[in-house]
C-alpha cells in the first residue's frame, strides 16, 4: 500500500465544483470513480482544495492510498484511461505516508483571463470573462498592488471553516496583457477564502471602469469601506499550482 500523489487538469465546466457531492458530477467523485475500478476502496480521495462550479484547474492536487504492483506509468494511464475527456491526471508520483494535499501546501496560485469587447464571442468566453467598456489598465496594476502582504479579506471571501479567519498572505499579485488583447491576472497566496480570486478580479475590473475608487478598494482591507457586491464568472478561473516545502 502506498500514498501516490497526482496532479489533476480539468475543463470545469461540466463539474458542480471539483469537491464531491451526492449524485452530483465533480472532480473528486469522478477520480473515486476510476480509483474504484482498479481496486481502490476508501471512503474519500484528498484534494488540495475547493474550485468553484465552472473553475478550471491544470494544477489542482489530489492523494490516495492504493495497493499497486505495476509501476507509476502503467497507474497513470489506467487511471486516464478511466476518467472523462474533460479531466485528466498530467503527474502522478508516490508521496511520503502522511502527505496531506490541502494542510501541506505552502501556497496556492491562479490565474484569470478576461477580454474587452463590446460584442458577444462564444468561442473565446468558454475560457475567458468577456468585459464591457474597457478598463483602465494604470488602474488594474495600481489596484492589484494593494493586495499584496497580510491582510484582512473579509470582503473579499469567505472563510474555509466555522469561524475561520479571513487574515491571508499574498505573495504575487500582477496584471498582464498578451498581444490579442487578453488580460491575464495571477495571483498567489498562503491560502484563499471561498471565492476569494473571483471576488478579487471582479473588485479590480470594477475600479478599472470607474465604478469604484482604489482607496475604497485599500479602506475595504481594513473594513473601512464597502465594495460593489459581485464575482467574475467562475469559468475564467484557473487553477495553477499547488506549491508544497518538504513535499
Amino acid at each position: 500500500m502506498a500514498r501516490y500523489q497526482v496532479i489533476l487538469a480539468y475543463d470545469g465546466s461540466g463539474f458542480q465544483g471539483s469537491q464531491r457531492q451526492s449524485q452530483i458530477r465533480t472532480v473528486q467523485g469522478e477520480l473515486e470513480i476510476s480509483l474504484q475500478r482498479l481496486g481502490w476502496s476508501d471512503k474519500s480521495v484528498l484534494m488540495a482544495g475547493r474550485t468553484d462550479t465552472g473553475t478550471n484547474a491544470t494544477g489542482q492536487v489530489a492523494a490516495f492510498d492504493l495497493d499497486w504492483a505495476y509501476g507509476d506509468e502503467k497507474l497513470l494511464k489506467a487511471l486516464n484511461s478511466g476518467l472523462p475527456p474533460d479531466i485528466a491526471i498530467q503527474s502522478l508520483c508516490v508521496a511520503s505516508p502522511d502527505f496531506h494535499p490541502r494542510f501541506d501546501a505552502t501556497s496556492r496560485r491562479y490565474l484569470y483571463r478576461l477580454f474587452c469587447e463590446p460584442i458577444r464571442n462564444p468561442l473565446r468566453e468558454k475560457l475567458a470573462w468577456r468585459v464591457w467598456p474597457v478598463v483602465d489598465e494604470n488602474v488594474l496594476h495600481r489596484t492589484a498592488g494593494l493586495f499584496l502582504g497580510t491582510h484582512d479579506f473579509a470582503a473579499f471571501g469567505s472563510p474555509t471553516t466555522l469561524k475561520g479567519t479571513t487574515i491571508r498572505t499574498v505573495t504575487k499579485t500582477g496584471w498582464k496583457k498578451k498581444p490579442d488583447g487578453e488580460w491575464q491576472f495571477e495571483v498567489q497566496a498562503d491560502a484563499f477564502l471561498y471565492r476569494m480570486a473571483r471576488r478579487l478580479v471582479f473588485v479590480q475590473v470594477a475600479a478599472a471602469q470607474g465604478i469604484c475608487s482604489g482607496e475604497e478598494v485599500q479602506n475595504a482591507l481594513s473594513r473601512q469601506s464597502k465594495l460593489p457586491s459581485g464575482l467574475a464568472p467562475a469559468h475564467g478561473l484557473t487553477l495553477v499550482e499547488v506549491t508544497y516545502g518538504s513535499h
